[in-house]
C-alpha cells in the first residue's frame, strides 16, 4: 500500500502521535484516540496541508479534549440522574423499607377495589391499555365494543385513579 502526504505523516509519527495523546491526558485511551485520528486523516479529501505534522497533532489533541468533554457529560448526566433518581448510599439497601412496602400494598389495595367499582369491562379496558401496553383499538375488538366505549372506560378509570390519588394525599 502506499501512502502519500497526511497519511504518510501520520504513520511516519504513529508512535510520537500516540506518546503525545498518553503524556498529555488521553491515557489509556490514548490508542482508541490515535485510531480515531487515523479514521478521520483517511477519509479526510486529498489536498495540501502546510505543516502535515502540526495538523495531526492539533487534531488529535481536539480529538482527546473533545472525548474528555463527553466523557465529563456523560459523567454528570449520570450523577444528576442518580441525584433525581434517589441516589445510592454505599452500604445501604436500595429497597424499600418494611413500612413503605406497606403502604404500596394498601394503596394497591384501594386502586383495584377503585377499578372494580367501575365494573368489569372497565377495568379489565384499564388493564390492558395501562399495564399490558395493548392499543385502544385492539382491546375495543378483542372485548367487542366500539373504540369510542373503550376511550369511555379508559376516561372512568383515569377519573377514579385520580381521585383516589387525591383521598389518598389527603391523608
Amino acid at each position: 500500500m502506499t501512502t502519500s502526504g497526511l497519511e504518510a505523516v501520520f504513520f511516519e509519527n504513529r508512535d510520537r502521535l500516540l506518546r503525545f495523546l498518553a503524556a498529555h491526558g488521553a491515557g489509556e485511551a490514548a490508542e482508541d484516540v490515535l485510531q480515531e485520528l487515523w479514521m478521520r486523516v483517511s477519509a479526510a479529501p486529498a489536498g495540501p496541508v502546510g505543516q502535515p505534522l502540526a495538523y495531526l497533532y492539533r487534531a488529535a489533541n481536539n480529538l482527546m479534549v473533545d472525548r474528555h468533554r463527553a466523557l465529563r457529560t456523560s459523567e454528570r448526566r449520570d450523577r444528576d440522574w442518580s441525584d433525581a433518581a434517589g441516589a445510592t448510599v454505599p452500604g445501604v439497601s436500595d429497597a424499600p423499607g418494611g413500612e413503605r412496602v406497606l403502604i404500596a400494598r394498601e394503596r394497591l389495595r384501594h386502586a383495584d377495589a377503585a377499578l372494580a367499582a367501575l365494573g368489569p369491562r372497565a377495568e379489565a379496558v384499564f388493564r390492558r391499555h395501562r399495564l399490558d401496553g395493548i392499543p385502544q383499538r385492539e382491546i375495543a375488538a378483542e372485548l367487542g365494543v366500539s373504540l369510542s366505549t373503550v376511550e369511555s372506560d379508559l376516561r372512568r378509570a383515569y377519573r377514579a385513579m385520580i381521585e383516589l390519588k387525591g383521598r389518598l394525599d389527603a391523608e
